[in-house]
């Protein structure tokens, strides 16, 4: 099978079509025909090195596709069934080997493509907003990075909880989208003061929580923007790593409080997993949580893939087509 793999990390000229053995299922596992990869900034992690990896390493944790074998032991799952998965590596590939704790049945109405376009996404959006931070009926809140695929899919949640939503984006095309998606107001943080539009707009009670996926650049921005106790949701890094914070400052802020979630820790149950999973693939079936596919790529145009999304010039998913 074609795979991409590195052999080093560093940038995305490191990423490398490769040849590999078919896998084979070991007990607990199967082993899926993968129709469609996200991608997600957690691979770019991997692939400089920022998260560790042993050598030689098969990019990709999420993906969607068809049971084309089953380890020892495997029920519940048979051939041919269409299942979605992520924090599986290897994903990167024409196949891949998921084990069972980890499998999604994929309801008809739901393609590969969506499935793997609304899973790590989708369910991160579901965790922020039902389980890190509950918003309350008409709290202004604000995510960053509001027309990217995260940001998308958070605007239109948020909505579902009568949030007042404002968001930030770089451009008026991006801008459009995060309207489209219902953001109640829309900051362009390349030509307005993102703490001061905040300050107006809340008429300078500030917000009682910020969502925050970019990280080093947003940062200080988003703890200006909160009001005492407020909340930091710091979600990703897309900027690049916040560097050391005393604490002491959350104090003279205004008490605040900053967390740094993940998904892992909001599936680490199954009941979680299939709850999240089961809303998000029946809010996009039902036509109440639209997503945006922004650009397929083939299995050899990885690296060109990463680049678009680290330029933080894309919208929406990105996903790889084996």
């Amino acid at each position: 099978m074609q795979a991409i793999q590195i052999t080093q990390t560093g940038g995305p000229e490191v990423l490398t079509l490769t040849q590999l053995p078919d896998p084979t299922p070991t007990p607990g596992q199967v082993s899926v025909r993968i129709e469609a990869s996200g991608v997600n900034f957690i691979d770019t992690y991997f692939r400089e090195g920022r998260y560790p990896a042993q050598l030689p390493y098969t990019l990709g944790q999420e993906a969607a596709g068809t049971i084309v074998a089953l380890g020892e032991g495997v029920t519940g799952f048979h051939v041919g069934e269409r299942v979605a998965f992520n924090a599986a590596t290897g994903t990167y590939a024409e196949f891949a080997l998921a084990p069972t704790s980890a499998l999604l049945k994929l309801p008809d109405n739901i393609s590969a493509q969506q499935a793997a376009a609304a899973l790590v996404q989708g369910m991160t959006a579901h965790y922020l907003l039902h389980s890190t931070f509950v918003p309350q009926y008409n709290d202004k809140i604000l995510i960053h990075a509001g027309a990217g695929g995260t940001g998308l899919l958070l605007i239109q949640m948020a909505k579902r909880f009568g949030a007042h939503v404002i968001t930030t984006v770089s451009t008026e095309e991006k801008a459009a989208l995060a309207r489209e998606a219902g953001a109640d107001d829309v900051i362009l943080y390349t030509q307005e003061d993102v703490v001061e539009r905040v300050h107006q707009i809340t008429e300078g009670t500030r917000l009682p929580v910020v969502y925050d996926s970019v990280g080093k650049s947003t940062f200080e921005q988003s703890l200006k923007c909160l009001c005492p106790r407020g909340t930091l949701v710091l979600f990703g890094g897309a900027s690049g790593a916040v560097p050391p914070f005393d604490l002491i400052r959350l104090s003279q802020m205004g008490s605040l409080y900053v967390t740094r979630p993940t998904l892992k820790d909001y599936v680490a149950t199954r009941e979680d997993l299939e709850q999240r999973a089961r809303d998000v693939f029946r809010w996009v079936a039902e036509g109440s949580l639209k997503l945006r596919i922004a650009h397929t790529y083939p299995l050899a145009e990885a690296a060109q893939a990463h680049r678009d999304l680290e330029s933080r010039k894309t919208t929406g998913k990105l996903l790889l087509l084996p």
